[in-house]
């Protein structure tokens, strides 16, 4: 992983640019499986039936295999298991970098952004916090939001500023939370560079000043590729008429950006090529408590909200009464919410129904099944029958096999499976059945006119994998 020099940090402006978060979590079905093949990811055993090699390496099937657990976030830092049909909800939190600055101690944030995704109406949403709203913190009392962080950090409580931010976030808005990311600003400019920068539509004049040493730059309205020092200034600037208003509606412009670049159809293939560096770049400025099996889930439902049922709120300052009060011996303005104005706009983000609380987690079988993929399974050897092998073995295990038979454009010595759709939880266990290990072994290329969802060319492997 890739180390920075925390002395660096304390020159920097403001870590509000959290917004890569959820650039990552919407291209996680590229960067999800890309990046595990890159790092060695030991492909994990599925329910279902398997087939094992005793001493003389002839194949046995067996039993049902239990599936290990999950490797990385340690199991006491996971919320309740998500079931991935559950509505839920990510805190992404940004950091002010002044009290490193001045030596102060935890840091507060900076920028508080609730990303929500309802699986059962396919929407999503964006609420944005401002960090001077003024709060009760559980266990601290009245204060701006933005110091729930630096209390639960420097108080060492169990979650950290991470937990005491999401618990302080849910009593003020009434939505649980299940889970929280951060990232700095120079992994955010660096995943924009890794992508080739990001087409952003300004939609107004506006000056930036970049950070490090760069001179200033004018923003104009019309829509353009833009590097990341460039994006994070845009997403940064506050010195317009609206504040930390119009800054918060500059940042949920860029995810809207990076919605569109990421899911373009034009774009999909070349997003999972680059998936590796992306991520390279991402990781190192990347802390959350999201764990692979719910970032796969999150990335195949966000793959299927539509641009339009993504909806967009910010607590602007006709929700709020203006005040100011001593903190720390200083005088400081903050914001007293309205309560009634507030919940509209979150009723509006969602849902008047008010959001469902995570469930049990689902069976990695069920899950594939209820994908309900079309697989096609050509010939990539010159065995006969074996696509009608393959396809025999796969409809037992519960998939959807609507051809099989022909052969491919080429001899494979390794299976290689194409995806033409979003069918992730399927291409999981394929992943398995076939002992992917290879990144060339899965081909992207989207198609949605395609009358299968993936297709698969059986190589001479195969032979020593299907009964």
């Amino acid at each position: 992983m890739k180390k920075f020099d925390l002395s660096f940090l304390k020159k920097i402006s403001v870590l509000q640019i959290i917004v890569v978060l959820v650039a990552i979590a919407l291209a996680i079905p590229a960067f999800i499986l890309t990046r595990n093949f890159v790092v060695g990811w030991d492909i994990t055993d599925l329910p279902g039936v398997a087939v094992r090699y005793n001493e003389q390496g002839e194949p046995e099937v067996s039993g049902a295999v239990p599936v290990p657990e999950d490797v990385g976030i340690p199991e006491g830092d996971l919320p309740p298991a998500w079931d991935g049909g559950s509505r839920v909800t990510l805190l992404f939190i940004g950091l002010d970098e002044r009290d490193w600055e001045e030596g102060q101690g935890a840091p507060r944030s900076d920028t508080l952004i609730l990303f929500t995704i309802d699986p059962v109406s396919k929407t999503a949403g964006m609420l944005s916090i401002p960090r001077d709203m003024w709060v009760n913190i559980p266990g601290f009392g009245y204060s701006r939001i933005n110091t729930a962080y630096s209390s639960g950090e420097g108080s060492r409580l169990p979650g950290g500023g991470p937990g005491l931010a999401m618990k302080t976030v849910e009593q003020f808005i009434g939505v649980p939370i299940q889970y929280y990311a951060q990232v700095d600003f120079n992994a955010f400019e660096e995943a924009i560079d890794a992508m080739g920068g990001l087409y952003l539509c300004p939609g107004e004049r506006v000056t930036i000043d970049p950070i490090g040493p760069k001179p200033p730059v004018k923003m104009g309205p019309n829509c353009k590729n833009y590097w990341g020092y460039e994006v994070l200034g845009f997403a940064r600037t506050r010195y317009t008429e609206g504040g930390d208003v119009d800054r918060a509606n500059r940042q949920q412009k860029v995810v809207m950006a990076l919605v569109d670049q990421v899911f373009s159809p034009q774009n999909f293939s070349t997003m999972v090529s680059k998936a590796p560096r992306i991520y390279a770049e991402a990781e190192a400025g990347l802390r959350t408590n999201l764990s692979f099996d719910d970032a796969l889930k999150l990335g195949v439902l966000l793959s299927q909200v539509p641009r339009e049922n993504i909806k967009r709120g910010v607590i602007d300052y006709t929700m709020v009464a203006f005040d100011n009060v001593v903190l720390g011996g200083q005088d400081a303005a903050i914001f007293k919410p309205l309560p009634d104005k507030i919940r509209v706009l979150r009723d509006e983000i969602f849902s008047a129904a008010g959001p469902l609380s995570p469930m049990a987690s689902g069976d990695h079988t069920l899950l594939m099944q209820e994908d309900a993929a079309r697989l096609r399974i050509v010939n990539g050897t010159y065995t006969e029958g074996l696509p009608e092998r393959t396809g025999n073995y796969l409809l037992a295990q519960g998939m959807q096999v609507v051809e099989a038979g022909g052969y491919a454009d080429q001899q494979y010595g390794r299976t290689t499976i194409v995806m033409y759709g979003p069918k992730l939880y399927t291409l999981r266990y394929l992943i398995t059945v076939f002992r992917v290990d290879a990144v060339n072994q899965i081909v992207f290329s989207p198609d949605p006119g395609s009358p299968v969802d993936i297709e698969i060319r059986v190589g001479a492997d195969a032979l020593n994998i299907v009964p």
